[in-house]
Parts: structure tokens; sequence; C-alpha cells
């Protein structure tokens, strides 16, 4: 396993299918030492892939639209993963 196997399968995540390829990231490194580099790596990406399953995008870049624009709430999905919506 490798940092490059973990990106092959957390890269195409989208917000519907974040919590499905989350288990097979778990599942991937169930198997390596708590203190491989590559399960470190994995937990970085484990915590995206929970920010993106309370997103509505994976859009990272400072070009986002800004929450505070008129009519911003009447957007019902639009939240960026760097910024998800408040859990409940």
């Amino acid at each position: 396993m490798t940092t490059d196997d973990i990106d092959a399968l957390v890269g195409p995540a989208t917000p519907h299918f974040a919590y499905q390829i989350a288990a097979r990231v778990r599942e991937a490194i169930a198997g390596l030492a708590d203190d491989d580099p590559v399960r470190a790596y994995a937990a970085d990406k484990l915590a995206l892939l929970d920010d993106l399953g309370h997103a509505s995008t994976k859009a990272a870049d400072s070009t986002a639209e800004s929450r505070a624009r008129l009519g911003w709430e009447t957007i019902p999905s639009s939240a960026p993963a760097g910024a998800p919506l408040p859990r409940s």
C-alpha cells in the first residue's frame, strides 16, 4: 500500500460517495502498522472524506463564491469540503 494507492481511491471522491470510499480506505490500511507513514497519510485523507461527506463539492480554490453574497442562503447545497456545513 502506497500514498499513490490512497490517492487513487480518494481522488475521484464526490460528496455522495465519500463514506463508501472512506470505508475502502480504512479496509486498505487495516494491516499497516500504527507508525506507517501511509497510515498517517490516509488519516488525513479520511478527514477530507468526512468533510466532503458534509459538503457539496471538493473545490478547494480561493475563488469560491462568498457565503456573504446576496441570496446565498437560498442555495440548497453550497458547502465546499474546506468549509463543510455544520454537523448536527
